[in-house]
């Protein structure tokens, strides 16, 4: 990746409003998946919440952020994420409170998110959106996110509960043991819950963003 670079990723819940036990619920999941992702060398920060239902963190390396991205979608089932992504430079040292942190990165990011929450790209709902500066990634890589979000926002919870058990284990068996179910409900759960869309999606925008960036 070219040095300096890095990937803010800023997300908020949708209708958190109507959810009396949000805030508890967003940091409880956000510790589990902090731990994950630190792990995985998905994030370099642990998750923060910053105001209200709003958190942020800074990424690891740019090519796995569409993997990361639905690896945190799943994670923090039943809420659902609205997530702006700005890809650019942070001032200073990267280390926590996430929060204390500036640059070119967090700027975009938060102009990703406002996009999102005043419909700028499409006349349909989206969930995702990125800035960076590069116009001609942006209108891809936000085209290829607003029809990935066409199929999120009708994933069921069942769909879900099967893609986030099959992130975990990717194997039909082992994944079917955990959720006790048997394989086919679990094939036909992520057949109609788009996981291969989805994985597809994971796949080509990885290396579109390598391809740009790297």
């Amino acid at each position: 990746m070219a040095d300096g670079i890095y990937a803010v990723l800023l997300a908020d819940i949708v209708a958190s409003t109507a959810r009396k036990d949000v805030r508890a619920l967003l940091r409880r999941k956000l510790a589990a998946a902090s731990e994950k992702h630190l792990r995985q060398k998905l994030i370099r920060l642990p998750y923060s919440v910053t105001a209200g239902d709003e958190f942020q963190t800074i990424a690891g390396e740019l090519p796995p952020l569409p993997a990361l991205l639905l690896d945190l979608r799943a994670a923090l089932r039943p809420l659902s994420l609205r997530v702006g992504v700005g890809i650019g430079s942070v001032s200073g040292r990267i280390q926590p409170p996430v929060n204390q942190l500036t640059g070119e990165a967090f700027q975009l990011a938060r102009r990703a998110i406002e996009s999102i929450k005043e419909g700028r790209f499409f006349k349909f709902d989206v969930l995702t959106a990125f800035a960076s500066g590069n116009e001609a990634f942006d209108n891809t890589i936000n085209l290829i996110y607003g029809l990935h979000d066409t199929l999120v926002l009708q994933i069921t919870s069942k769909q879900w509960e099967a893609i986030g058990a099959f992130l975990s284990r990717e194997t039909l068996r082992p994944t079917a043991r955990r959720l006790q179910v048997d394989i086919s409900t679990v094939s036909r759960n992520l057949k109609r819950g788009y996981y291969w869309q989805l994985a597809e999606t994971v796949n080509r925008a990885g290396s579109f963003i390598e391809r740009t960036f790297g």
